[in-house]
């Protein structure tokens, strides 16, 4: 395992996020909804750092299998919060080959959500053809190697680990 990204370097980011964050919905309602379980570290964390009140709620939806995407989307808990009229941001650990993201996003445009955002911890240098393009807000932009650490997981190990590393 290489670390790549310190949890010294990972907290730096989240500041920053969080403080683009705020200043973009300064005066907006804001939801933010986590995709479960990646998105849990970054969620937990970048919620600390958004200085503004909020509502949070979380969707668990799975395209892997052990550590390859299925290429399917599987919806395996659904929003408490209505999502019409409200201004989400979506929070996941990383963005792939963005099809989740792309998909959870047309979900809640689809019920009526006033805006629909996103913010990634980890953003890979990869085409999207059927896929998000680039997350709204992005704490790292790295290659194509298989992360694990901060919410990122190999067949759900390595999530709590405090550093994003590349497993090899």
């Amino acid at each position: 395992m290489e670390i790549l990204y310190r949890s010294d370097e990972i907290a730096g980011r989240i500041a920053a996020m969080g403080a683009e964050i705020t200043e973009y919905y300064r005066g907006k309602e804001l939801t933010l909804v986590t995709l479960m379980t990646g998105g849990l570290c970054f969620a937990a964390d970048l919620a600390r750092a958004i200085d503004l009140p909020l509502w949070i709620d979380s969707l668990a939806v799975a395209s892997y299998r052990g550590c390859r995407s299925t290429g399917e989307l599987e919806f395996r808990s659904m929003l408490k919060l209505d999502p019409a009229g409200r201004e989400i941001l979506i929070l996941d650990e990383v963005l792939d080959s963005g099809t989740t993201l792309k998909c959870v996003c047309d979900y809640f445009g689809k019920r009526g959500a006033a805006g629909v955002r996103t913010a990634v911890m980890v953003e890979k240098r990869l085409p999207r053809p059927n896929g998000l393009a680039h997350a709204d807000w992005t704490g790292f932009v790295t290659g194509t190697r298989y992360l694990v650490g901060y919410g990122l997981d190999a067949d759900e190990l390595y999530r709590n680990l405090p550093h994003i590393a590349a497993l090899d």
